[in-house]
């Protein structure tokens, strides 16, 4: 290959163009970004950004002097991919907002996800107050707005929601967390464990209100410009003066439709939708000379038997060095087992990891510390095998953990 298109300025897509070139590409590389930032770093954007302790310039992923030798397009989005041949042999277009097209002999698709809104009368329309949290212009946008004394209701009880909510808390604020879920985080940690880390929230007098649904959200003013309030399915109102949506993110793969490239649409399998731009265990798509990584990648587990996409910064740093060897072999490359996934959060002082699989039915059971005293590991299992762990202020243990279970994977 003489030239290859990054897509997507991202975490994965920075990480697939190191890859690249310490795997020998000497061709012409250009990185085409969304958004007009040079790659930064998301998990701090819930926690040490959002409450000021550090600044935009922390989140720099490039160290000082790297040089990828790599065309930089920023601040304009893909808007369609051209897989079509040019002569005899195989060359994609990258269609770009601005009318650019950029043509290369390989592909390498890292737009991420977007954030989740709300459907039918809860969407937000543009409502002041009213913010999500995906990019550092987010992230800016929602750190003006907590103040001390306001009232914050945070939509969806995953990571972020959590963060958001721990973060504001320490800064004062009155937090409200509500969830159509049984329980807070069920679906990555099962209803048990949920819960556990729920009550962590009341510890610090958060209201989690699960098994709700909001019905909409309440302006006020001449025009209902500003939120002021959330209306639940129940009837309930809840006051608000700012409200986060945190219902989960969707893979940005809109701009991939007409160009051949498989797109999953099937139904939901263990819980987990299968979206996200279909690949091989190595990264592949179906079409050739085209490779995806990062949020809006869903690779083929043999373990589990079915794709799925892994939302995590370890994914995104791990998955792209397989994928740039795929693109440069032309898909002959061995391919390593995955990893189990595995994801860390940082809430009230607390550090929460967790790595591996669940299903509904998997048996949970504490192997350390104690749940009372919110220092704890909590191993999940299937059939008599380890499949998860999770640990809160357990990191040594953990780690222990999570090396036991790759090698259960592997093996």
């Amino acid at each position: 290959m003489r030239s290859i298109a990054v897509v997507g300025a991202s975490l994965a897509g920075l990480h697939a163009a190191r890859a690249l070139r310490d795997q020998g590409f000497g061709g012409t590389l250009t990185i085409i970004g969304a958004e007009p930032h040079r790659p930064y770093d998301r998990p701090p954007l819930s926690k040490e950004f959002l409450a000021g302790r550090i600044g935009q310039d922390d989140l720099a992923l490039e160290p000082e002097g790297e040089d990828l030798d790599a065309e930089w397009l920023l601040g304009v989005p893909a808007t369609g991919l051209d897989t079509g041949r040019d002569g005899h042999r195989d060359k994609h277009s990258v269609l770009l907002a601005d009318g650019t097209r950029v043509s290369a002999d390989g592909v390498v698709i890292a737009t991420g996800a977007a954030a989740a809104t709300l459907p039918g009368n809860a969407a937000s329309g543009g409502t002041a107050g009213v913010h999500t949290l995906r990019s550092v212009d987010d992230a800016l946008a929602l750190r003006a707005e907590l103040l001390p004394g306001r009232r914050l209701v945070v939509i969806g009880a995953g990571f972020i929601g959590a963060e958001v909510a721990s973060t504001a808390r320490e800064l004062g604020l009155d937090v409200t967390i509500v969830e159509t879920a049984p329980a807070p985080f069920a679906r990555a940690l099962g209803p048990e464990m949920g819960a556990v880390l729920g009550s962590m929230h009341e510890d610090r007098g958060v209201r989690v209100l699960c098994g709700s649904a909001v019905q909409a959200l309440i302006g006020t003013g001449p025009d209902g410009g500003r939120v002021d309030g959330v209306l639940l399915g129940d009837g309930r109102r809840l006051p608000a003066d700012v409200v986060l949506v945190g219902i989960g993110a969707r893979p940005a793969v809109g701009w991939l439709e007409g160009s051949g490239v498989a797109l999953g649409e099937g139904p939901a399998r263990d819980g987990v939708p299968a979206d996200g731009v279909l690949c091989d265990a190595g990264g592949a798509t179906n079409v050739p000379g085209v490779v995806a990584v990062g949020d809006c990648a869903a690779w083929f587990d043999p373990s589990l038997g079915r794709h799925h996409r892994v939302e995590h910064w370890t994914g995104a740093v791990q998955r792209p060095t397989a994928a740039a060897a795929t693109l440069l072999s032309g898909g002959t490359a061995a391919t390593p087992p995955p990893a189990p996934p595995y994801l860390w959060s940082d809430q009230y002082g607390m550090r929460i990891q967790f790595a591996g699989h669940t299903r509904p039915g998997d048996t949970v059971t504490v192997e350390q510390g104690d749940v009372a005293e919110r220092s704890f590991l909590a191993v999940y299992r299937r059939e008599d095998r380890p499949v998860a762990v999770l640990g809160v202020d357990q990191v040594r243990q953990f780690t222990r953990w999570r090396r036991t279970l790759s090698t259960v994977s592997t093996g």
